[in-house]
């Protein structure tokens, strides 16, 4: 059996993860599942830090969703 692994080297605290409902939070949606319309809409939008897999947990880290949101802006639609 195969694995493939992303190696990830940044470090996180587990309080800054945020999963769907936390990163619509952020961005003032009212639908969590509004993120991964995001996610394809925007090419720039963060990349999870923690991808589980197919259908599976994504996580981000706080700071790269704040700081995206930041520099989009008030040009953000749902």
């Amino acid at each position: 059996m195969s694995t493939r692994v992303r190696a990830v080297v940044r470090m996180a605290d587990l309080d800054d993860l945020l999963d769907s409902r936390g990163v619509a939070e952020i961005l003032g949606l009212t639908q969590h599942q509004s993120v991964s319309v995001y996610r394809r809409r925007y090419r720039d939008f963060p990349v999870p830090a923690i991808d589980m897999g197919s259908g599976r947990c994504l996580l981000w880290l706080r700071s790269d969703v704040v700081e995206w949101a930041a520099r989009r802006g008030p040009t953000l639609s749902a």
